[in-house]
C-alpha cells in the first residue's frame, strides 16, 4: 500500500495524524482501529442473538418478561419472527456416512490395484541375471575343489584350506 494512502487510513480509522516515514507505527495502529472496529461488529452479533434467544425462550414459556419492550435497548436490535416450537439438536453425527463410505471404498480399492501392480512388476522385472560364463565355471570349480579336498591327507588339506582364506 502507498504509504500516502496509509497514512491516511490510519487518520480515517483512529483520528491519529502519523509520520509517513514510520510505517510500522502506523501498520500498528490500523490494526488496532481494525480489529476493535472487528470486535464491535461481533459484540454487536452476539447481543442480538442473545436478546433473539431470550424472546425464544419467553415466547416458549421459560422466563416472564424482563423489560416491557426489551428492543428498545439495543436501538440496532430487530426481533426476529418466532421460529416456532424449538427442535432437538442432533448431539452426534453417524460414525459414517454414505459419502465417507464410498470414499472409503474407493481409497481401498486404488490401494488394492496399486499393491498388485507392484507386486505384478515385482513378479515380471525382479528375476535375477543368469550368470556369466566365468561365474558358471567359477561355480564348478568350486564344486570340484569341495568333494576333492576331504579325500587329501590331513596335512595337505590344512595347508589348502589356509591357502584358500587368504586374500
Amino acid at each position: 500500500m502507498d504509504p500516502q494512502q496509509l497514512r491516511t487510513l490510519v487518520f480515517e480509522k483512529t483520528g491519529i495524524k502519523v509520520d509517513v516515514d514510520d510505517p510500522i507505527f502506523a501498520l500498528v495502529a490500523l490494526n488496532e482501529a481494525v480489529l476493535a472496529e472487528a470486535v464491535e461488529r461481533h459484540i454487536a452479533r452476539i447481543d442480538a442473538a442473545s436478546q433473539e434467544l431470550m424472546q425464544q425462550l419467553r415466547q416458549a414459556g421459560g422466563q416472564p418478561h424482563a423489560v416491557a419492550h426489551e428492543h428498545e435497548r439495543h436501538p440496532g436490535f430487530t426481533p426476529a419472527p418466532a421460529a416456532g416450537p424449538v427442535k432437538p439438536i442432533a448431539t452426534q453425527a453417524p460414525l459414517l456416512v454414505p459419502r465417507e463410505l464410498r470414499l472409503l471404498g474407493a481409497a481401498a480399492l486404488v490401494a488394492l490395484l496399486s499393491a498388485s501392480l507392484v507386486l505384478a512388476g515385482q513378479a515380471l522385472f525382479g528375476k535375477p541375471a543368469e550368470l556369466t560364463p566365468q561365474q558358471r565355471a567359477a561355480l564348478a570349480k568350486a564344486e570340484k575343489l569341495d568333494q576333492i579336498l576331504p579325500t587329501l591327507p590331513p596335512a595337505t588339506r590344512a595347508a589348502v584350506e589356509t591357502a584358500l582364506r587368504q586374500p
